[in-house]
């Protein structure tokens, strides 16, 4: 471990305890090590080390058995009142030199480590490193829960944050049981109410810490059992411009809080603050961004009789950026379908204007005269328009746009620059699917006063059409060919044509991360008329079983085979709980029957870490139920849209 100035480790011994200084008096080590003049040394000033290395610091000068420890490339030294007699008449001179200018010997003393203290300081730096990929306030709730498990086996953790005038706060308690699908999840926050006399809030809102021994420290406030039985507790603030909130640990049992302990809670609470307050500026830049990209796409997709249709759009690795890429989908005169896909170059507040622009001036246009090449032609005008009037002429606007005439299927499309959609076939006979990039004629982007010629492909009942952005194919380092193969592939290979499930297996038809954003529109020409219902569910613990009973008693009537109904009940009922509890606001079910499969989608209108309005206990198993969709369901997937999030899944009907 160094400080600013240094580069090499450090090290931390513990020795034996010797007669000298610390047996004669008090040596005050922490007053001298916080008084000494270390802007004069290569290591800087101390306020500027990081928060890391002071831990470590105070760790060592709040140790009851002697310890030492060494700071940057020259080791200068730094030790607590036990181990000052080690040094004899070498202390307090030798505080803050090289220990090679100290005594040759006391460098080659063999170090008999604290086994704690030394796993809590790793702890410590894997903190760090931890809250370091926290993004959100729920990330940092994860990480700090299961530090403090871990590193102090503690019987009770909890976490608050201010939440407007209120707050919400999470546990863990012993014996808790999470699995991988539990931390897919957002954490389960509660409503705490600013007059509930909660230490938490007391901590939070005083900005004071509180150790208590041996006692009974929830007595007045406890929600359940577990709460009442706890005798001791910790509870520290968190220090933060924007965030207010604190952290507490509590045993069953008496427990001392000796000053090592504090020195590593003070250590970490305030790594978790900095986390908290880069948490809570990220999500009010990515909520401001992410809305006014949302805002700009259709909140609601036609619904037609033989014709289902599906969208998706995912940001790209920079969640704080609006990006320009965009789709639509809308009825034209006689019973016609358009639909678009777009993308603007560039991830910023001028791309998202623009996309926004576009596609408010391709409806327009559309519901005026529809032609591919007439609407093309009016959004060419447009993008030369803007970049003169602002003066640049880099507006980079790419559009595939066609219109649907549903008596036949036949699509007339037409492309600015844009990737040629992707037709997947349904296998004749109950042959395999095939898919294939449609031939469509290159086309100039928009702005650039080009001509546009239009193709034309059938959709057969059980096709599927696909447009999507750059995004979803090209990668760094690869060739776009390699993107679009896979995608292809991708899709020929899907379990159904359906468009949902198509787009969700779009986006990760290409392995690799991109940094563009991705958006994929979907249209499907069914086999048979579809049959649909949906229940509005409200946010109270009977929810799922209204759902189960609801859906049963459909599915039943629609005569859907015993075991699919099982399997999709089983489903459903877990997707419910996870909606209910942690979007904390009425849920939609909707289910969708067709010859070939059978479809669920469950919506919420709330936002990720949102307050939960029942309680844990009333409700089923959380995150568990992801695993068992993914057992029991033949697609799934989850897809974001303005005013909440969509999980859905798939289960195929077998041929009988």
């Amino acid at each position: 471990m160094t400080g600013s100035g240094g580069g090499d480790p450090s090290t931390i011994t513990a020795l034996p305890t010797q007669a000298g200084a610390a047996a004669q008096g008090d040596p005050d080590c922490a007053r001298l090590v916080h008084e000494f003049p270390w802007e004069t040394t290569p290591l800087g000033p101390m306020a500027e080390w990081d928060p890391q290395v002071r831990a470590a610091v105070d760790v060592v000068l709040a140790a009851t058995v002697p310890m030492a420890l060494t700071l940057g490339d020259d080791f200068r030294l730094i030790y607590n009142d036990a181990h000052a007699g080690a040094l004899g008449d070498r202390h307090p001179g030798a505080l803050g030199r090289p220990v090679a200018e100290v005594s040759a010997e006391l460098w080659q003393v063999t170090a008999a480590e604290t086994t704690q203290v030394t796993r809590r300081l790793q702890s410590l730096s894997e903190l760090t490193a931890q809250l370091a990929g926290a993004l959100t306030i729920d990330d940092v709730a994860r990480v700090v829960l299961a530090f403090a498990t871990a590193s102090f086996d503690v019987d009770h953790c909890a976490f608050v944050v201010d939440d407007g005038p209120a707050w919400r706060s999470v546990r863990r308690i012993r014996g808790e049981m999470l699995d991988e699908a539990d931390e897919r999840l957002p954490p389960l926050w509660k409503r705490v109410g600013p007059e509930s006399g909660s230490p938490l809030v007391a901590a939070a809102q005083s900005g004071r810490s509180a150790f208590t021994a041996e006692g009974t420290p929830l007595r007045d406030v406890a929600t359940d059992r577990h709460e009442q039985r706890l005798r001791s507790l910790a509870v520290l603030p968190l220090r933060a411009m924007s965030v207010r909130g604190a952290l507490s640990l509590g045993y069953r049992s008496a427990h001392a809080w000796p000053p090592a302990d504090r020195a590593l809670l003070t250590a970490a609470v305030e790594l978790v603050a900095q986390a908290a307050e880069r948490a809570r500026r990220f999500e009010a830049q990515h909520g401001t961004a992410q809305l006014l990209q949302r805002s700009m796409l259709p909140e609601h997709l036609p619904e037609l009789d033989r014709f289902r249709i599906a969208a998706r759009y995912d940001v790209g690795v920079d969640g704080n950026a609006a990006g320009g890429d965009f789709y639509d989908a809308f009825e034209l005169a006689g019973g016609r379908l358009a639909m678009v896909l777009g993308d603007v170059a560039g991830h910023d507040v001028r791309a998202a204007a623009v996309m926004g622009q576009v596609r408010a001036a391709l409806r327009a246009l559309a519901l005026t005269d529809p032609a591919p090449q007439t609407v093309l032609a009016g959004l060419d005008r447009l993008i030369g328009s803007l970049g003169a009037e602002s003066r640049n002429e880099e507006i980079f606007v790419t559009v595939v746009y066609g219109v649907l005439d549903p008596v036949d299927g036949m699509i007339t499309l037409a492309s600015a620059g844009h990737p040629p959609p992707v037709l997947r076939r349904a296998g004749a006979d109950g042959g395999p699917a095939t898919a294939e990039l449609v031939a469509l004629p290159p086309g100039a982007p928009l702005g650039l006063g080009g001509r546009w010629n239009v193709g034309k492909v059938r959709l057969e009942p059980g096709d599927t059409i696909l447009m999507f952005s750059d995004g979803v194919v090209e990668r760094r380092q690869q060739a776009l060919s390699v993107g679009l193969d896979a995608l292809v592939d991708v899709v020929a290979a899907a379990p159904s044509g359906d468009p949902r499930n198509l787009c969700a297996l779009a986006n990760a038809a290409v392995p690799g991360r991109t940094d563009d954003d991705v958006a994929v529109l979907a249209v499907e020409h069914a086999v048979t008329l579809s049959r649909s219902a949906t229940m509005q569910v409200p946010a109270e613990p009977t929810g799922p079983s209204r759902v189960r009973h609801w859906m049963t008693s459909r599915l039943r009537e629609w005569s859907v085979p015993e075991p699919v109904i099982g399997a999709a009940i089983l489903c459903t009922s877990e997707l419910t709980t996870n909606a209910l509890l942690h979007a904390g606001t009425p849920a939609q079910v909707h289910i969708d029957l067709s010859a070939e499969r059978l479809l669920v989608s469950v919506a919420d209108t709330g936002t990720r870490g949102s307050v939960a309005r029942a309680q844990t206990d009333t409700m089923s198993s959380r995150g568990r139920g992801l695993g068992l969709i993914e057992e029991l369901s033949d697609a799934w997937g989850t897809d974001p849209s303005v005013r909440g999030a969509t999980v859905w899944f798939e289960i195929l009907i077998p041929h009988r």
